[in-house]
């Protein structure tokens, strides 16, 4: 028979019970050793049931087990914390970051240090010298040169039917002449050799003004620095939430993608359409190297690839025609155009190992060879970053004044960007900066040798777009002329009507819509006359022309008339 005395169990001589109320379990007692040997055959479960009640009752004599609760709350306490934060957090994901952000980390920034590592850059390697040797097959000088007499025309007289801006003729080297041209070393980056970038997990905005996590809300204290050209320069240069763009930065991309992407090559061209604004245009007019050497690349976000599924264009490759279509999850920005801008302006980033690159805007379509475009204008002019100007406006107060008319983005905005400017020195474009030709920039086609100067410069200049308006024509100009103010460095501004020779600007998808929906109003409005036969008649049916309305002209049915041959003064009208 059994008892409970203060949580023990008691026995025959009540020699535990006793040594439990004196608080202390004496080891060395003969009589509990003469004792504990005689219980030898109990089960192993009633010495279970007299141990644990023995050690509760020592923890309760001792007060430790008060503590041992209250750890436990305090741990089950933590756990809903964390839990209710980890709720929050993922809700605050799917918000508006800008929203998130101002409400959660901006109150804190002040409290709270920067943590920033530093991201080295990957510079591109050469292929080993077998891949170059299959590349440059022949030496440039055994090529006759095709454009040494060549001479600009003058321009084509006025056509009323055509008004605005027109191709002009541009004298291209065959394409293996254009392969065979190509340095077989980078050129020289002036003034930067080595380009690092800021990492930071958690971006701190520590100052009132535009910009976003994706760009790391740089400080106009680090802003100004990142001007002041040293051997050694670490900035900001988008995707500061990590070190290998694209993976977890913002801009997500595939491992698959990212893998493709972190290959070597020569040369690439790449564009973007987000927000399935565009229409992709297939390039045409391209060699055989150019097919087996050079990749094409479309970044596309879900909204666009997801038209391009419903349409049939993406096959099992990830590819339309020519292009291979690289998606992009969790954009930076709500704003498509934006978007684009950073694959436009950071291609250095998401492609580590490039020797050179061509940017098309998503609406343009190319019809010359790569190579023929860089050898025309990078290599024959020694030029390491190549941009067309605006066909008709060279000063960037114009150009700002232009997008505000045309509502390209909120004047407010643009008046605050400029008049920035214009406190640093910015001023109206005049001949006395020749030989520079123009301060605004028809940033459609980019053209570029990834080295470190000209990394930086589109670094630079995606920040300007990051801080202030996406408007990058307005930019350009203060981040070239503050760069060429420190080293020996220039951009080649090729004419606009240059440009148009090697692509063919379509129109945007919205336009190309209600170009095709005003063609189905139209052909229902006016349908096509019928034909009419009369059934007593056997002559085929007759086609009755249309009423004229009022103030409408006869056809003058002499133009067409055809005189026999035996009149006099004879002829044919055609």
């Amino acid at each position: 028979m059994t008892g409970w005395s203060l949580g023990l169990r008691t026995v025959s001589d009540g020699s535990l019970q006793q040594l439990a109320q004196n608080g202390v379990l004496y080891s060395h007692s003969n009589s509990f050793v003469s004792r504990k040997g005689s219980k030898t055959s109990l089960s192993s479960y009633r010495e279970k049931e007299k141990f644990l009640p023995s050690i509760f009752r020592f923890l309760v004599r001792k007060q430790v087990g008060m503590l041992i609760l209250a750890a436990f709350a305090l741990l089950a306490f933590l756990t809903a914390f964390w839990m209710v934060n980890k709720e929050d957090a993922s809700r605050s994901s799917e918000l508006d970051f800008k929203e998130w952000f101002e409400n959660s980390t901006y109150h804190l920034s002040a409290l709270l240090p920067r943590k920033v590592i530093v991201c080295d850059e990957h510079n591109a390697q050469l292929p080993p010298p077998h891949a170059l040797a299959m590349i440059q097959t022949k030496d440039s000088s055994a090529f006759p040169d095709p454009c040494r007499n060549f001479a600009f025309p003058p321009p084509p007289p006025g056509d009323r039917r055509r008004i605005g801006p027109r191709p002009c003729p541009v004298c291209y080297v065959p394409v293996e002449q254009a392969i065979a041209r190509m340095p077989r070393v980078p050129s020289v980056s002036p003034g930067l050799q080595h380009l690092t970038y800021f990492h930071e997990q958690i971006p701190m905005k520590t100052e009132p003004h535009r910009g976003s996590a994706f760009g790391g809300y740089p400080s106009l204290v680090e802003r100004n620095a990142s001007f002041d050209i040293k051997e050694s320069m670490t900035v900001h240069c988008g995707f500061v939430q990590g070190c290998r763009p694209g993976d977890r930065t913002g801009f997500d991309i595939d491992a698959v993608d990212l893998k493709e992407m972190e290959q070597f090559h020569d040369v690439i061209v790449a564009s973007a359409i987000f927000g399935n604004y565009d229409v992709i245009q297939q390039p045409k007019n391209w060699g055989k190297t150019t097919r087996e050497k050079v990749p094409f690349y479309m970044f596309v976000d879900e909204e666009t690839e997801s038209s391009l599924k419903n349409s049939s264009l993406l096959d099992s490759r990830n590819r339309v025609g020519l292009w291979r279509i690289i998606l992009v999850r969790n954009v930076p920005y709500s704003d498509a155009r934006r978007n684009g801008k950073v694959p436009k302006l950071l291609l250095h980033r998401l492609f580590p190992n490039v020797r050179y690159s061509i940017w098309i805007d998503g609406k343009l379509q190319l019809i010359v060879d790569p190579y023929q475009i860089l050898e025309r204008f990078l290599w024959r002019q020694n030029a390491t970053f190549a941009i067309s100007r605006h066909y008709r406006r060279f000063d960037v107060f114009e150009e700002a004044e232009a997008n505000k008319a045309a509502g390209k983005y909120d004047n407010v905005s643009i008046d605050h960007q400029i008049d920035f400017y214009k406190k640093e020195g910015l001023t109206a474009y005049s001949e006395a900066k020749l030989p520079i030709t123009s301060d605004v920039p028809e940033g459609c086609v980019i053209i570029k040798e990834h080295i470190p100067i000209t990394n930086l410069f589109t670094c630079l200049w995606f920040n300007e777009v990051d801080r202030f308006t996406s408007r990058d024509q307005l930019s350009f100009s203060t981040v070239r002329d503050k760069l060429m103010a420190k080293v020996s460095w220039n951009v080649n501004m090729f004419l606009d009507c240059e440009r148009r020779n090697f692509v063919i600007q379509a129109y945007h998808r919205d336009l190309l819509e209600q170009r095709a929906h005003m063609t189905v109003v139209r052909s229902h409005a006016h349908p096509p006359p019928a034909f009419v036969r009369d059934s007593s008649s056997s002559k085929p049916p007759v086609r009755r022309p249309p009423k004229r309305g009022k103030g409408e002209r006869k056809s003058n049915s002499r133009r067409h008339r055809k005189v026999g041959s035996g009149s006099k003064g004879s002829s044919t009208a055609f």
